[in-house]
C-alpha cells in the first residue's frame, strides 16, 4: 500500500515523495522490518521519537513523527498526533474493516465486560456472529487472544476488526475505556453504536487521568464519534458524558422518562442459578431472566437490550441470550455436585470484594462463604482491607494464595489475617490454592453459596517471576472426579 494511501484524512508535512510503497504499520521499534512506516507514539515512560533513527536503521521506509528529531535516510511525515496517525493509518491498512462490521463502543466505568458479553450472548441468538474486544481478551468465535490492556492500540483494534469481518462477524463489540479513548486507539473510523453504563471516579493520578473532569472528558469522546448514542439515564453524569455529542441520542433507565425502562425486578435463586428477573417496558415490552445475580446486571442487561434492538433480533433471542450469557470470571456459576452454588469472580481489592459479597447476602444464602489471597509485591494496605471486608461480610472466609509473585505467600496471609482479625469472622487458612478450593467444596452445606475471589478470567498463578498454570475451572473439575472415585 502506498504511504499516501495510508496518510489519507491526516494533516501533514512530508520530507519527500509521499508516493512510497509501505509493507507495514510498525509503532514498536523492536518489530521494525524493511519498508515498514514507523510511527513514534509518545508513551508514559517511553517515547518512541527516540528510536527513531534506530528505526531508519533496521530498513524503515518511513518515520510518522510529531515533533522534530534528526533522522537521516527515511521518508520523514509530520504529523500533529502520532496516535491519531496511527489510528487512521491502520485503518487505512487493513482496509477499513469497521465498513464491513457493524462495530458497538461501550465505556463507563463499571460494567463494560458484561454488558458486552451480554450483547454478545443476545446477537448470537440471533444468528449474528459477534466478535469482542476488552478485558478479558478478544473474541472471535471459538478463538480468545489475550491482550494487556481493555483497548489495544488502534493497530490491533483494527487487525482484530478484519480477523473478525474476514471470519463472517456481522458485528463486533468494543470496550472503549477512558485511556483507549484519550490515546486514539479507537480513532480512524464511526461506531454505530456508543453505549454509556455509568460513571464514578476511578483511574485518576498516575499515568491515566490528571482530574475526574478529564476522566469525564475523555468518556464523553465516544459520543463524538459513533452514529448512535445509547446512554443510562439514572446516572447523574450522563449530561456531563454526553456533552459535545455528534451523535443521535437514546435513553435506558428505571426513569420513567426513559426511552427503553426496567421495572418489576426480583431475585431468582436456585443451586447453581443466582439470577435476576425484571421487565422491559417502552420501545420494547417484554420480560426476562438474567444469568447472573445482583440487582445491577439489570442495568447491565437492559443497556445490552438497548443496544441490540438495532439489530434483526427477535423477543426469543433476548429471552435465551440473557439467560444463558456467561462471562468469564465476572460472578461466574461452576456447576457442581451438591446442593449449593459455587462463583468464580475477579474481584481482587476490598471495594470490588465488599460489592460482590453484599450481592450475593441478598440471595440468602444458609453460609456465605469467600476464599480469597492477595497478590504480592502490591499495597500491604489492600490486603488489611480485604481480610476486614470478608470477615465482616463472610460466614467464613478461607484464606490462600493468589499471585504471590517475589513475596512469601506466608507473609502474605499475615497481613491479610491483621484485617480479619479486626472482626469476629470465621477463617480458616490453606495457603495451597487448590486444597482450599477443594476445602470449600468438600465442606460446603445445603443453600451455602460459595465465592473463589481474586483470579476470574485468570489461567494462571504468579510465584517468583514464573506464571504456572491454574484455571479453576479445571481445578473444579478435577476436585468434582477425586471426590466421585473417593465415594466409589
Amino acid at each position: 500500500m502506498r504511504l499516501t494511501e495510508l496518510l489519507n484524512g491526516l494533516s501533514y508535512t512530508c520530507s519527500g515523495n509521499p508516493d512510497v510503497k509501505i509493507r507495514n504499520v510498525i509503532y514498536d521499534s523492536r518489530k521494525v522490518t524493511p519498508g515498514c512506516a514507523f510511527v513514534c507514539l509518545c508513551g508514559s515512560s517511553v517515547d518512541g521519537h527516540d528510536y527513531a533513527q534506530q528505526a531508519a536503521n533496521s530498513g524503515a521506509a518511513a518515520v510518522i513523527v510529531q515533533r522534530d528529531v534528526p533522522i537521516h535516510g527515511p521518508i520523514v511525515v509530520k504529523v500533529e498526533n502520532t496516535r491519531r496517525a496511527l489510528a487512521v493509518m491502520s485503518a487505512a491498512y487493513f482496509r477499513h474493516p469497521a465498513d464491513e462490521i457493524r462495530v458497538i463502543g461501550v465505556t463507563g466505568t463499571k460494567g463494560k465486560t458484561t454488558t458486552s458479553y451480554m450483547i454478545r450472548s443476545i446477537l448470537e441468538s440471533a444468528g449474528i456472529k459477534t466478535g469482542l474486544i476488552g478485558t478479558i481478551g478478544t473474541v472471535i468465535g471459538d478463538q480468545i487472544i489475550q491482550t494487556n490492556n481493555t483497548t489495544p492500540e488502534s493497530y490491533d483494534v483494527q487487525r482484530y476488526l478484519r480477523m473478525m469481518a474476514d471470519s463472517g462477524c456481522g458485528a463486533a463489540v468494543i470496550e472503549a475505556s477512558s485511556i483507549g479513548l484519550k490515546d486514539d486507539r479507537v480513532s480512524g473510523f464511526t461506531f454505530d453504536i456508543g453505549l454509556f453504563t455509568n460513571f464514578s471516579p476511578d483511574h485518576i493520578g498516575g499515568s491515566e487521568h490528571k482530574s475526574l473532569e478529564e476522566y469525564m472528558q475523555c468518556k464523553s469522546l465516544l459520543f463524538r464519534q459513533c452514529r448512535i448514542g445509547v446512554i443510562n439515564i439514572d446516572d447523574e453524569n450522563w449530561k456531563g458524558i454526553t456533552q459535545g455529542h455528534t451523535c443521535e441520542i437514546e435513553t435506558y433507565g428505571f426513569r420513567p422518562e426513559a426511552g427503553l425502562r426496567a421495572g418489576n425486578e426480583s431475585l431468582i435463586s436456585r443451586p447453581g442459578y443466582l439470577g435476576v428477573h425484571f421487565d422491559v417496558s417502552g420501545r420494547l415490552s417484554f420480560g426476562v431472566d438474567v444469568d447472573i445475580p445482583g440487582r445491577f446486571s439489570v442495568y447491565n442487561a437492559l443497556a445490552a437490550v438497548a443496544v441490540c434492538r438495532h439489530f434483526p433480533v427477535e423477543e426469543k433471542d433476548y429471552r435465551n441470550g440473557l439467560n444463558t450469557v456467561k462471562v468469564k470470571g465476572r460472578v461466574e456459576s461452576v456447576p457442581v455436585p451438591g446442593n449449593y452454588t459455587l462463583l468464580i469472580d475477579y474481584a481482587h481489592n476490598a471495594l470490588s470484594m465488599e460489592n460482590i459479597l453484599e450481592t450475593l447476602r441478598e440471595y440468602r444464602p444458609h453460609r456465605l462463604v469467600c476464599m480469597f489471597g492477595a497478590g504480592g509485591n502490591r499495597a500491604r494496605s489492600r490486603r488489611f482491607e480485604m481480610g476486614e471486608v470478608s470477615g465482616r461480610m463472610a460466614d467464613l472466609s478461607v484464606i490462600t494464595a493468589d499471585n504471590s509473585r517475589f513475596e512469601d505467600v506466608m507473609d502474605i496471609i499475615e497481613d491479610i489475617k491483621v484485617g480479619i482479625d479486626k472482626t469476629s469472622g470465621k477463617y480458616v487458612v490453606i495457603p495451597d490454592r487448590k486444597e482450599a478450593i477443594r476445602y470449600c467444596m468438600e465442606h460446603a452445606e445445603d443453600g451455602d453459596i460459595v465465592v473463589l475471589a481474586g483470579k476470574g478470567h485468570e489461567d494462571y498463578q504468579e510465584i517468583k517471576g514464573i506464571k504456572y498454570h491454574f484455571d479453576e475451572r479445571e481445578v473444579v473439575a478435577d476436585i468434582i472426579k477425586s471426590m466421585s472415585g473417593e465415594k466409589k
